[in-house]
């Protein structure tokens, strides 16, 4: 089994967290699966094409770091497997970052990529694995049936299957993948824009430990299920951080664009004990979103409980 030349140096944020800051844990080279957070962002990344808000100008002047859309990488070391949860507009950096963290750049292309729906940011990257790029080979690409037949049925996607570059495998809800010995993955049903696809968000599992991802859905209470009881029966939840509160678009009704407001979710989760809140890790950021360039709007999540994703997070699993 061969590990990163520079696995020493990882680090990985745990779950748990104090009212105040994150724990920090030395990377530990006997995990043999992991997950590493490779994006964070909403569908447009940051900085956002088009705007011209204080924002975006942060990035353009230097003051901050561009962040790439939400994407996972699964690892199992032990099988020498590597998974994609979403295929984004940035998958080819995206791709390279999994492969030099995990030491298998021999990989042409991932094991397995698992797709939540058919947004732009977490399906497009798809096309990198077509004939003008990597001509993959039969890339196994794990879908949902609305999604799976919008990829057979058009355009440019049509082609990745006809020319065999991916090969589709159908996704039931509440039906789990058994990807590695150790490592299986459950996709479920959640509430949100469906022009095209269903949503869905990914329990992933190894051993005992449970990692709930849910990176898009409208308000949570059109789901069925009750988030802070999905919470309670995990052991990390990376949840939809889109916006932070009402009023953060402008020109824009933010009921066209439904989604749990950080302080909505925080409230829901008000009552539990530390060790729920500290479970709570808030990805999918858009650009607005001050979490991403106000300090003052990070502390105030930190202070309450919850945790921030970062790109290069690392989870033991």
């Amino acid at each position: 089994m061969r590990f990163p030349k520079f696995v020493g140096l990882l680090l990985f944020y745990c779950c748990a967290c104090t009212a105040n800051k994150q724990h920090v844990s030395v990377f530990n080279p006997k995990d043999d699966c992991y997950l590493i957070v490779l994006g964070i962002t909403q569908d447009g990344g940051y900085p956002h094409a088009g705007c011209q808000r204080e924002c975006c100008r942060l990035v353009f002047s230097g003051k901050q770091q561009p962040k790439l859309p939400v994407c996972l990488g699964l690892v199992d070391r032990r099988a020498g497997k590597m998974f994609l949860i979403e295929a984004t507009p940035a998958f080819a950096e995206q791709w390279r970052r999994l492969q030099q963290t995990a030491d298998m750049q021999e990989k042409r292309a991932p094991d397995g990529i698992f797709l939540t729906h058919a947004h732009i940011g977490h399906y497009t990257g798809l096309m990198q694995l077509g004939r003008e790029v990597m001509g993959a080979k039969n890339a196994p690409v794990w879908a949902m049936p609305r999604m799976e037949k919008f990829l057979r049925e058009n355009g440019p996607w049509s082609q990745l299957v006809s020319l065999q570059n991916i090969d589709l495998h159908s996704l039931r809800a509440d039906s789990t993948v058994q990807l590695t010995e150790n490592l299986r993955i459950t996709p479920f049903l959640v509430p949100h824009r469906d022009e095209f696809s269903e949503t869905v968000g990914y329990r992933i599992e190894c051993r005992n430990k449970k990692v709930l991802f849910i990176p898009d859905i409208d308000k949570w209470e059109k789901w069925p299920r009750d988030i802070v009881e999905q919470v309670r029966s995990a052991d990390c939840a990376l949840l939809d951080a889109t916006f932070f509160k009402d009023g953060e678009l402008t020109g824009r009704a933010m009921k066209e664009v439904p989604h749990p407001f950080v302080e909505e979710t925080m409230r829901r989760f008000a009552l539990e004990p530390a060790a729920e809140k500290n479970k709570v890790t808030f990805i999918h950021l858009n650009h607005t979103n001050p979490l991403l360039w106000e300090e003052q709007a990070r502390k105030e999540v930190l202070k309450a409980g919850f945790s921030l994703a970062k790109e290069g997070m690392v989870i033991g699993l």
